[in-house]
């Protein structure tokens, strides 16, 4: 009975380690602009609902310069990317997630002509992606580099992957096994391109299909956005939305699955999936951007065949869409907030926040949050009734997506990034 009793306290404290070690690694790491599983959820808990500038708030670091890139996490290394105003100088940036020091402040590339920009953008808007020992930082057609995060050296650079933006550079780069993939997509050349990871060379490249592109003036041209992967009937795709039209690529090789053609450009809000579906903002257009939510089991042009439904109103040009448990999430440019049933497409509610939106929200313990351009996050509830949990003021406004690390936000405003709640 002895004997038994030792086995029953042992076991019963190796489950205890299990589940102490599941919880401490829950939303441990935010590889990516939106996460590990690139939708914004985290399985992460007990995250705060309440702050401000004298509550709940670790730390507060200075970010020089001007980026919008979403901060991304690797263990205790937080990575994000700043310019100088004019764009000649562009920089990769690491802080510390337990003190909120900076441990490298790396001058990636000095441009000599910069490209113009919407008065809104920054020359570091794309976000960064990292994995164990590497941070991979895109600043569209004026560069894409692979740093060391232990020593801050720059392991390789690529230069030559060129558009014309029109407004500045907005898409993020996107890791996939060995592949490091990237969208460059001006008005004058629009191309999908795979470089290897380790080396920077390229893999694959696919040109956006010119017979489309040309029907539309240049202006109409430019695209935005992130990819993302799903998987349909065993095999991997990649999601790519684009100016006129949305892709579905072999992710390996860059062969085409299948295309919706919507005509519209600026496409910035990145797709998402929920059960069998995929969900697309087209991007600008008048009146408004549309949603699509699409079937991906088709071979080739599938617009008249795998749309299931659309919406015309309240979608977002920018931010991108949560979905979670059968409901979409989205909040347009404007504030517009809206719950839709992600199966039929019809409208669960509709409200209205303050302010303007371009951060796309996250998803954590039951709770949505909402970040907008004055520096205020919303928190809601999931679900079929709406309500507002906390309404919470930092200084500067937002324009990168939350990250999340264990029980604490990362947030980027204009001016300083934040460790927000934790212990």
């Amino acid at each position: 009975m002895i004997m038994k009793h030792k086995w029953y306290v042992f076991y019963c404290g190796i489950l205890i380690v299990l589940v102490i070690n599941q919880v401490v690694l829950a939303g441990d790491n935010w590889p990516s602009f939106r996460g590990p599983t690139n939708d914004g959820i985290s399985d992460a808990k007990g995250l705060p609902v309440e702050w401000s500038e004298s509550q709940n708030i670790q730390w507060k670091t200075a970010i020089h310069d001007q980026g919008w890139s979403t901060p991304v996490i690797w263990e205790n290394q937080i990575w994000v990317t700043t310019a100088t105003e004019e764009g000649h100088n562009l920089y990769a940036v690491c802080v510390d997630f337990k003190s909120g020091k900076i441990i490298h402040d790396i001058l990636v590339f000095e441009v000599e002509d910069p490209q113009r920009k919407h008065p809104l953008n920054s020359y570091a808007t794309p976000s960064p992606v990292i994995e164990k020992g590497r941070v991979y930082v895109h600043f569209g057609t004026h560069g894409t580099a692979c740093l060391d995060t232990k020593s801050g050296k720059i392991l390789w650079k690529r230069d030559d992957l060129n558009c014309n933006h029109v407004q500045g550079s907005a898409g993020s780069p996107f890791l996939y096994k060995h592949l490091l993939i990237l969208h460059l997509e001006g008005n004058d050349v629009q191309f999908v391109i795979a470089l290897d990871k380790m080396t920077g060379k390229t893999v694959w490249k696919t040109d956006r299909p010119k017979e489309q592109y040309e029907k539309a003036i240049p202006l109409y041209r430019k695209g935005y956005s992130t990819p993302i992967i799903i998987q349909v009937d065993g095999k991997d795709q990649l999601i790519s939305t684009g100016a006129q039209m949305c892709h579905a690529y072999d992710p390996l090789t860059g062969e085409e699955i299948w295309s919706v053609y919507y005509g519209t450009d600026s496409t910035i809000s990145a797709p998402i999936s929920y059960g069998g579906l995929v969900f697309i903002s087209t991007g600008y257009q008048q009146p408004s951007p549309e949603l699509w939510a699409v079937r991906p089991t088709g071979k080739g042009d599938v617009t008249e065949s795998h749309v299931v439904w659309k919406i015309k109103e309240r979608v977002p040009i920018e931010s991108s869409p949560i979905v979670k448990s059968g409901l979409v999430y989205m909040v347009n440019d404007k504030g517009q907030l809206s719950c839709i049933d992600a199966r039929t497409g019809q409208f669960i509610w509709r409200e209205n926040l303050k302010g303007e939106f371009g951060a796309s929200p996250v998803y954590a313990d039951g709770q949505i949050f909402f970040c907008n351009k004055k520096g205020v996050t919303t928190v809601i509830p999931e679900g079929r009734e709406y309500g507002v949990i906390s309404s919470n003021g930092l200084d500067a406004g937002f324009l990168a997506s939350p990250a999340i690390k264990g029980n604490s936000f990362i947030l980027r405003t204009r001016t300083h990034l934040y460790r927000v709640g934790g212990v």
